[in-house]
């Protein structure tokens, strides 16, 4: 049977939810009891302890959710990009097939807005738990097949409204690997087959691939690209790509998401970033707001669009990419925080810095110096809510801003 549970596993599960996998392992190591499979039942606790908070909506509405195994959940998309990837789909009714499905946890949340689904995986215990996890949730128009997805579209197996893949990102070296063309499968010599049996194409990419690069090997039916992330991390590329249609123009989207599953998107083509003019650069003044692009943000890299179409927004310089405005613009793409001093490089005015900063984040942005090595000059403590952000300015003159978070501002 698989999964392998019965009426005492998931009870296992649940009472020991908070004990070590390693001593559990151990404790339960060629036991003589056989009622519980224990490995697959530590499994689940070692998969809860790890990806419970990225699946969280996942584990609340199936807290039988079943785990095949740890490296599955490892490389599983979360909860909140899935969301996402869901809302990509195009509108009515759509039959989807995930060609390489996994855990699951995207084939899940299509399903929502999918007629129905299939998922297609290598392995028949990832295929397997997929169908138990569909039961578990209640989305009996998920089906999953236990094949190779090539082989799949070769034999004419597959077809439907719109494909979903998500290639491994990594070469046989456990290399990086930085082309849409290295992926496995290879989804570029892959195009005119899935073309031949589905209307739409949705990729998931590394963040490391260069988006324009990807977008010349993908050719001209790619509508959209986007750089999906959080406040604090790019988390991934998608493109999505329409066969009946070609775009002269793709858009590109930077994405930030949220905790609360809010989005920010700013949208433009590359055509839009070429011709932009130069951005307007200045020194900021103590009380000014500084901020810094999403990571999104800055994989997309619209970096003269932000000062275009923010024109109270101002660019510290062109090759330092933080900007800065007089007042706070509440929709800039970017984290956003106060200035309260300014001081420029020069020994006299390091030396007083460790008095009223004695500890601080560091950072650099364009400075001829890692941060590492500007908080050995400045002798200061790393921590606390103060942050200190070394940048140079368009007269090519380094300076120090002394910055702290809005929140914290507005707290006071």
């Amino acid at each position: 049977m698989y999964p392998p549970v019965n009426k005492d596993f998931w009870p296992f599960v649940t009472e020991n939810l908070h004990e070590s996998p390693d001593k559990l392992r151990l404790k339960y190591h060629n036991t003589a009891d056989k009622t519980i499979d224990y490995d697959a039942a530590i499994t689940q606790i070692e998969c809860r302890q790890r990806f419970g908070a990225k699946l969280s909506d996942t584990l609340s509405n199936a807290p039988n959710f079943f785990f095949a195994n740890s490296l599955a959940g490892e490389q599983s998309t979360s909860d909140l990009l899935a969301n996402f990837h869901a809302q990509l789909l195009p509108g009515g009714e759509n039959q989807v097939v995930d060609l390489t499905c996994g855990l699951g946890i995207d084939v899940i949340h299509l399903a929502l807005s999918a007629s129905s689904i299939i998922g297609i995986d290598r392995q028949e215990h990832l295929a397997d738990a997929l169908v138990y996890n569909a039961g578990e949730l209640g989305l009996f128009n998920i089906k999953a097949i236990c094949g190779d997805c090539v082989s799949l579209l070769r034999e004419g197996a597959l077809s439907g409204d719109v494909a979903f893949i998500d290639p491994a990102r990594r070469a046989a070296d456990g290399k990086r690997i930085f082309a849409v063309s290295d992926c496995e499968p290879n989804v570029v010599e892959l195009l005119p087959l899935i073309s031949k049996y589905f209307n739409h194409l949705i990729i998931k990419l590394s963040p490391m691939l260069d988006i324009t690069q990807s977008l010349r090997e993908l050719g001209p039916t790619v509508t959209d690209i986007y750089a999906i992330g959080t406040r604090s991390e790019c988390k991934e590329v998608v493109a999505k790509l329409n066969f009946g249609h070609e775009s002269a123009e793709p858009r590109v989207h930077a994405i930030t998401i949220t905790p609360d599953g809010a989005i920010s998107d700013f949208g433009f083509t590359l055509a839009q970033e070429s011709s932009c003019p130069p951005p307007s650069c200045q020194l900021p003044s103590v009380g000014w707001i500084l901020y810094e692009p999403y990571p999104s943000v800055m994989k997309a890299a619209p970096l003269k669009l932000l000062t275009k179409n923010f024109p109270s927004v101002y660019k510290v310089a062109n090759n330092t990419h933080i900007y800065i405005s007089p007042e706070y613009v509440a929709d800039f793409p970017g984290t956003a925080w106060e200035i309260i001093d300014i001081i420029e490089w020069k020994s006299k005015n390091l030396k007083r810095l460790k008095s009223p900063y004695p500890q601080a984040d560091i950072a650099v942005r364009n400075f001829g110096m890692s941060a590492t090595d500007l908080q050995n000059k400045l002798g200061i403590k790393s921590g606390g809510q103060i942050r200190i952000l070394g940048v140079t300015d368009s007269h090519n003159t380094r300076h120090l801003l002394v910055i702290k978070s809005r929140a914290t501002s507005e707290s006071c």
